[in-house]
């Protein structure tokens, strides 16, 4: 049975980009965990056994969705963690140098790294052009000799705009350079095969694709070294100390089953709906821009610049309708800029007018047909308020 996006009654949910509801089969495999595999996996007797079991198949699960071995894998509390488990492990490993990364990557990647460059660090944050796009060239042009990591996205969180990371890798892989790939909003929506995009480090978010939160991965390449960032005891390789989460773990597991197989349909069908969308926003708003690439994008989401409006206005008065997002935070009650946006080029204006609508494997054509209509009328009541001759 397919599990409705309305989760609250007329409201349409459109932030699956922020997290899924939980996919068909996830509860009752938690639930059986929590009432009935209760051991602890490092111990030796019949319920850590049986709890390991359950972790290790879920190992290979995870595993087999991009494209990796079992032994590649090491299970966190979820993406944050695989982030900073990457780049502050890769730091703590070679005690200095330089790293590079993208000025549009996810603040559990830009904040590492700027504690690093307090700590004397050279961090090269590359810029992208109007669509969001790094040009692999300038990766290749800013190694240095002393250069120990590059670090870049795979797909962003609020524009979709998918990176050239094969490319990237391939120069990396040259350059004999240590290469990680933030792919948590890409992993469940696009395939992503780890020896096809030549990356060393890839971290895995299983809430962005209908498993549950509080769990994540990190793919390490087999014969790729890094230091701790926690300590404890041995587990997960000695990299992620403290007993597993196996229910959160068991989960993760069946969605990434469950991914692998619906992955195909899965995204013509977010592709078709979203372009549906557009078409519709397009008809009814005069003078939408799309923010990110029109082509090289996850399948799913929309970053759009409403003309005369502030997207957190906008999506206040559609409270009641939709759940979206702005990429915009707000601090003591003003705004600030996506910093995402602002890289592509956008004046502070066009940023905060902008909203990210992202679609989910539940969403229907009538959902969409609905939401359209909702924002439209939305805006347009806004423009007339304004004053905006185009409403």
């Amino acid at each position: 049975m397919r599990r409705k996006a309305e989760k609250t009654p007329g409201i349409i949910y459109l932030d699956n980009n922020a997290s899924t509801p939980l996919g068909p089969g996830i509860v009752p495999v938690m639930a059986a965990c929590l009432e009935e595999t209760f051991g602890n996996p490092s111990s030796s007797h019949f319920a850590g056994e049986t709890a390991k079991k359950v972790v290790e198949h879920a190992r290979v699960k995870v595993a087999d969705l991009i494209g990796a071995s079992p032994e590649e894998i090491i299970f966190t509390s979820g993406g944050t963690e695989a982030n900073n488990m990457a780049i502050l492990g890769t730091a703590r490993r070679f005690k200095s140098g330089r790293i590079i990364t993208s000025c549009t990557e996810h603040p559990s990647v830009l904040n590492p790294l700027k504690h690093l460059e307090g700590a004397g660090f050279e961090i090269t944050y590359l810029p992208v052009d109007r669509y969001g796009l790094v040009n692999p060239r300038d990766v290749d042009m800013n190694i240095k000799s002393d250069t120990i990591l590059i670090t870049i996205m795979h797909s962003n969180n609020e524009t979709g705009t998918i990176q050239p990371i094969a490319e990237i890798g391939r120069i990396a892989r040259k350059r004999k350079i240590i290469f990680h790939c933030d792919a948590a909003q890409s992993v469940g929506k696009v395939t992503v095969d780890v020896k096809k995009l030549h990356v060393d480090l890839l971290t895995v978010v299983p809430h962005k694709f209908y498993g549950p939160k509080g769990t994540g991965a990190l793919y390490r390449k087999k014969g790729t070294e890094l230091s701790p960032i926690m300590f404890g005891a041995s587990h997960e390789k000695g990299l992620r100390p403290g007993t597993e989460n196996v229910a959160g773990i068991a989960g993760f597991g069946r969605a990434s089953e469950t991914a692998k197989k619906e992955l195909p349909e899965r995204a013509q069908t977010m592709k078709r709906l979203t372009k549906m969308f557009y078409s519709e926003l397009r008809a009814g708003i005069p003078g939408i821009k799309l923010n990110g690439h029109p082509v090289k994008r996850l399948p799913n989401t929309l970053n759009i610049s409403f003309p005369g409006v502030s997207g957190a206005v906008l999506l206040e008065r559609l409270k009641n309708e939709i759940a979206a997002s702005t990429g915009s935070a707000c601090h003591e009650g003003r705004q600030t800029p996506s910093h995402v946006l602002r890289a592509m080029g956008l004046g502070d204006k066009e940023a905060l007018s902008s909203i990210r609508l992202s679609i989910g494997r539940d969403t229907t054509k009538g959902q969409i047909r609905k939401a359209a209509g909702s924002i439209v009328r939305a805006w347009r009541s806004l423009s007339s308020e304004s004053g905006d001759s185009r409403a």
